[in-house]
């Protein structure tokens, strides 16, 4: 399948080199509104064709699949182009910058019977079914509480400083350690409560959240721009707990019986890079005529949205009307 990437920064870069090693992908072009950007971009990444504008891939018909890789501010508009011009999206997490936007947007793919799907690689990867495998089976007994955080320095990079950019840390890093606790503990929360120190511009700097079920189960959850976190996901059971070694990209699974003591430890499988997963999953379900992915389905994805719309509010955090607006 052809794909055309809108935005040619770092994980833009990241995921040409998954696409290069792909036999399921011909990397075609790339569009930044810098033409001599995107020029040097094929250059090194070997793709097709370089665009000057984003308006200008959208017209080339040999375009089957768009990867958006621009900041989270643009993702609805961005979207909303591609969708237009006829093409299938894959779009970068966040997906949009609220709810509203994201329910837009799915009304829009499916008027125009296209496949529209949020990228947040964690959710496609083989590492959410051994996870929940382990957990079905009980290994640890009956899990109560589950911890995640993520944490990485970042408060010198603009899109995470400036609002109109949808900076912070929830959009950013946030959503991994929420998605964490929605794909494993569910979406049936009771109550969630929550803090966040703001930045100088009015963006959440540090977050701490705690999600409580309706079944019982807690998830505190942590995400912050200032220093580097251990990226852990950690199950509470019965019978012992369990730890996942990077809630971003999970690498490595590690099982501890009653007494602390190492019971199993367990790889992920090799990959590329991990984006390889949903670039897969997306191409299966368009050759399929399928309007969206399993892994993400749309339902989840506005979910999440609401989530993170009701703890910005609680928090003050807000981004310009021209972003947040349809």
């Amino acid at each position: 399948m052809k794909i055309g990437i809108m935005g040619a920064g770092g994980i833009a870069a990241v995921l040409a080199e998954t696409m290069n090693k792909m036999p399921e992908v011909e990397c075609y072009g790339v569009a930044s509104r810098n033409l001599s950007k995107a020029q040097k971009f094929i250059e090194k990444h070997g793709f097709q064709k370089a665009f000057g504008s984003y308006e200008e891939m959208l017209e080339d018909p040999e375009v089957e699949l768009v990867y958006i890789a621009t900041p989270h501010s643009h993702h609805y508009k961005n979207m909303k182009m591609c969708l237009e011009a006829g093409k299938h999206v894959l779009c970068e997490k966040a997906f949009t910058v609220n709810a509203k936007q994201a329910e837009e947007i799915f009304r829009l793919a499916k008027e125009k019977n296209l496949l529209v799907t949020e990228a947040i690689w964690t959710r496609y990867m083989p590492s959410r079914k051994m996870i929940q495998d382990l957990l079905d089976e009980k290994v640890i007994g009956d899990v109560r509480k589950l911890t995640a955080n993520l944490d990485y320095y970042i408060c010198e990079v603009e899109r995470i400083i400036r609002p109109e950019l949808a900076g912070g840390a929830l959009l950013d890093v946030g959503i991994y350690p929420l998605n964490f606790a929605c794909m494993n503990f569910g979406d049936r929360i009771s109550e969630i409560k929550s803090a966040a120190q703001l930045t100088d511009t009015g963006m959440d700097g540090e977050n701490v959240m705690t999600l409580f079920y309706e079944d019982g189960r807690v998830a505190v959850l942590t995400s912050g721009i200032y220093g580097l976190s251990d990226r852990q996901g950690i199950f509470y059971g019965s019978k012992g707990y369990m730890v996942v070694d990077n809630v971003n990209n999970p690498n490595g699974i590690k099982v501890y019986n009653e007494d602390r003591e190492l019971i199993r430890d367990l790889a992920v499988p090799e990959q590329i890079s991990g984006y390889e997963y949903e670039i897969l999953e997306t191409i299966d379900c368009i050759k399929n005529k399928k309007l969206e992915c399993p892994s993400m389905p749309h339902e989840d994805t506005i979910k999440m949205m609401r989530i993170m719309d009701g703890l910005r509010e609680e928090w003050g955090v807000k981004y310009p009307d021209e972003i947040e607006s349809i």
